[in-house]
């Protein structure tokens, strides 16, 4: 239904979209998620011409909108726009915002209009209030309305520009049960969400915008359950981070502890949570130095990049992995474990779901997996 080919849009010398490529199929719910800034909502301006784009090309039905021998404004009627403020017409009566547009754009008599606009008006629940006007109305009552508005000019596909952003938590539900009834009923829908839940549970294919580009793209089980790259991933699960460099044996140990305190903190970690991953940590480091060998260690810090810690927990799944990477003289943990760090180890091994060493780019990476009780 619609073809979008190395799009772009710049404003000045800001290149807010790169080179974006997708198809849209007939009947398709695409939720458009990503984090805020990175063009979700310039993408669905450029597709009807809200926004000019800058360059690529973007066939509806196979005929380029913005080819001047085209009529746009023909081709602009196949998709409606929902906002996130509504865009009511203040003056207008709810039945009035509602058959205006028919009227004046599809030479709809107002008899058929108003016909119509009662049958959309039921199907969004609002039928009680087609003489109230939108300052009558709650938020949730205006977005539906809105919706209502957009299907009233029989479109063929349905923009949402973050239809529940600018609605108050209890409202937020009202207005994903209309789209819902939509999404069964067959409509074409490209939604830019922050409702994870539901882009989850309702869209056909989920587009993960970073950068200016769609960044990876997928149903929703490969990109809530399985994302494959980093930037995905970390807005998924919502991975907060935390790293520490230690550049020699006799570092500053309470320096770094009140570092990692602080970062519990910040993500509500409770007592005992904070002390089981300072556990590990130390346990950890304390394996790297061992007793007996400090000169040596201090002089193979000075020739190496040192230890660097760094620290992900994922808000989703409360897990969080902690990871050691230095060079091979430098930690060898699991491979040259004594006799005598064998508390240590089983320490480790209860407290961790999974211990693994492995090397990377010349380093040796320790990794260590474990999952918060809740929080």
């Amino acid at each position: 239904m619609i073809n979008v080919s190395h799009l772009s849009k710049s404003f000045g010398d800001l290149l807010v979209l790169k080179d974006i490529n997708i198809d849209i199929q007939r009947g398709e719910i695409i939720s458009i998620i990503g984090p805020s800034g990175t063009g979700k909502s310039t993408f669905l301006r450029c597709l009807n011409l809200l926004e000019k784009p800058s360059g690529g090309t973007i066939l509806i039905d196979g005929k380029d909108i913005m080819d001047p021998r085209n009529n746009a404004n023909i081709l602009r009627q196949k998709m409606e726009m929902v906002f996130q403020n509504f865009n009511l017409f203040e003056h207008l009566s709810v039945l009035e915002n509602l058959t205006i547009g028919p009227m004046k754009l599809l030479k709809k008599s107002r008899a058929e209009a108003e016909e119509k606009a009662r049958g959309l008006l039921k199907l969004v629940g609002l039928a009680a209030k087609e003489d109230a006007y939108p300052d009558e109305l709650s938020g949730g009552q205006q977005q539906r309305v809105a919706i209502a508005r957009c299907l009233s000019m029989d479109p063929e596909i349905i923009l949402f520009d973050e239809p529940t952003s600018a609605l108050d938590p209890t409202m937020v539900s009202e207005v994903l049960g209309v789209i819902r009834r939509l999404a069964a009923d067959g409509m074409t829908m490209a939604i830019v969400t922050h409702e994870m839940k539901f882009a989850r549970d309702l869209s056909t294919r989920v587009l993960y915008m970073d950068e200016g580009i769609i960044y990876e793209e997928g149903t929703p089980e490969e990109i809530f359950e399985h994302p494959q790259k980093v930037n995905t991933r970390a807005f998924i699960h919502r991975i907060r981070s935390f790293s520490y460099h230690i550049d020699q044996a006799d570092f500053d140990f309470y320096d770094m502890r009140a570092s990692l305190e602080a970062f519990c903190n910040k993500h509500f970690f409770n007592h005992s949570e904070i002390n089981k991953l300072n556990m590990i940590v130390e346990e950890t480091l304390q394996l790297c130095f061992k007793e007996g060998d400090f000169e040596i260690r201090n002089q193979l810090f000075q020739s190496s990049g040192g230890i660097d810690l760094a620290i992900e927990y994922a808000e989703t799944t409360k897990d969080i992995s902690i990871v050691f990477s230095a060079d091979q003289e430098v930690l060898t943990i699991l491979n040259q474990v004594e006799e005598s760090d064998g508390i240590s180890m089983t320490l480790l091994r209860g407290l961790t779901k999974s211990i693994d060493e492995t090397e990377k780019e010349g380093k040796v990476v320790l990794t260590m997996l474990f999952t918060l009780s809740g929080i």
